[in-house]
């Protein structure tokens, strides 16, 4: 997966408490479309199809989470089991 980003100057890399992955916030729109993590010299993403031009929502399937009181090596566990794997791009986590 590559993820390329437009306009730098729009986007705002942000890293929560932990500081286990780069939030990549759209300062235009505000949306959130990437989150980017290394674990172990491997790069993971997961992207929000939401933020995409030409995706409808009634086609995606929506699940309320909740990862308060998740461990940072719970985190990092499911992020290597859910996200996307081989990840190409210019920041790290």
């Amino acid at each position: 997966m590559a993820i390329e980003v437009a306009d730098e100057v729009r986007l705002l890399r942000y890293r929560f408490g932990t500081r286990t992955a780069d939030f990549h916030v759209c300062l235009g729109c505000v949306a959130m479309p990437a989150v980017i993590c290394s674990i172990d010299g491997s790069r993971y993403a997961v992207v929000n199809a939401s933020t995409f031009d030409g995706v409808e929502r009634s086609d995606l399937i929506e699940a309320a989470t909740d990862f308060e009181g998740e461990t940072t090596e719970a985190r990092l566990e499911r992020r290597q089991r859910n996200w996307s794997p081989s990840v190409s791009g210019s920041d790290e986590a």
